[in-house]
């Protein structure tokens, strides 16, 4: 079932009686990247997957996005469906979204999964890179921003091994309208930094990461990890910033095992 709320196309997949879990995408992504994960978990929970402002079948608009205005989204959603405690899983983009919405109001969710992230703000030369893929879309197109930031996304092994996964992912992205992607970067430059707030996070956390993913290393997401109490963390083998594509079983027998302890 698809259901359009505040403009984001949000899908509904299993029983509304069931404990729901929204899933945010990473960028320049859709919904879809959680195709294997909602397959497994559909069943036992209420999966809810929304476009972002900007890529999917979500609403474009003029494309001046925040973060904030992310989080707004977000909490429209949870709204709108009257969803009680959700957990909140994000990678990426998503993974900015989920922290600080956590930041905003943590005891609107049961438990938090972030994947392939990190909670700090981008510094200087990651802005001035975030700067140069907006002017590489205005002068060279979509579609070859696309295919190098998104080879970056994915390990050489699942490059190799599962052609088919890397461009059905690619092409995917390339129907994505130009103006929602570079909203989308604005949002992501516009994020504040949530790392002080790590300490302070109180639900059950599940944090994971690719072992390839030259994005957020995994060294890194063990520190960010450190930071929140008892959160558990896992390395996704033979994967990259795409870990929930790459090794969908790995991830799905995590986020099983660790919503099974903690629903």
């Amino acid at each position: 079932m698809k259901k359009i709320i505040n403009g984001l196309s949000v899908n509904l997949i299993g029983n509304p009686n069931n404990h729901p879990i929204i899933f945010v995408h990473g960028f320049p992504f859709d919904h879809s990247m959680w195709k294997f994960q909602i397959e497994v978990l559909q069943n036992d929970f209420y999966c809810v997957a929304y476009d972002i402002r900007g890529l999917g079948e979500s609403i474009v608009g003029d494309g001046q996005y925040t973060l904030e205005f992310m989080v707004e989204d977000l909490f429209s959603i949870i709204s709108e469906l009257k969803l009680n405690k959700p957990i909140l899983c994000g990678l990426s983009m998503g993974g900015y979204v989920a922290l600080r919405a956590i930041e905003r109001n943590q005891n609107l969710f049961s438990a938090l999964i972030l994947c392939d992230t990190k909670s700090e703000a981008d510094d200087n030369n990651a802005k001035i890179k975030r700067s140069a893929g907006i002017n590489q879309i205005n002068t060279d197109g979509l579609e070859k921003f696309n295919r190098q930031f998104i080879t970056n996304c994915f390990s050489d092994i699942t490059i190799d091994e599962n052609e088919y996964l890397f461009f059905e992912t690619l092409n995917k992205s390339n129907r994505n309208n130009p103006i929602g992607v570079k909203g989308a970067f604005i949002a992501i430059l516009t994020r504040t930094d949530t790392t002080e707030y790590l300490s302070k996070i109180k639900i059950p956390t599940l944090v994971l990461c690719g072992s390839f993913d030259a994005l957020t290393s995994p060294s890194l997401m063990r520190m960010m990890a450190e930071k929140i109490p008892n959160s558990e963390f896992a390395v996704i083998p033979r994967a990259g910033h795409l870990a929930p594509l790459e090794n969908s079983d790995c991830v799905n027998d995590l986020i099983i095992g660790f919503l099974s302890k903690n629903r």
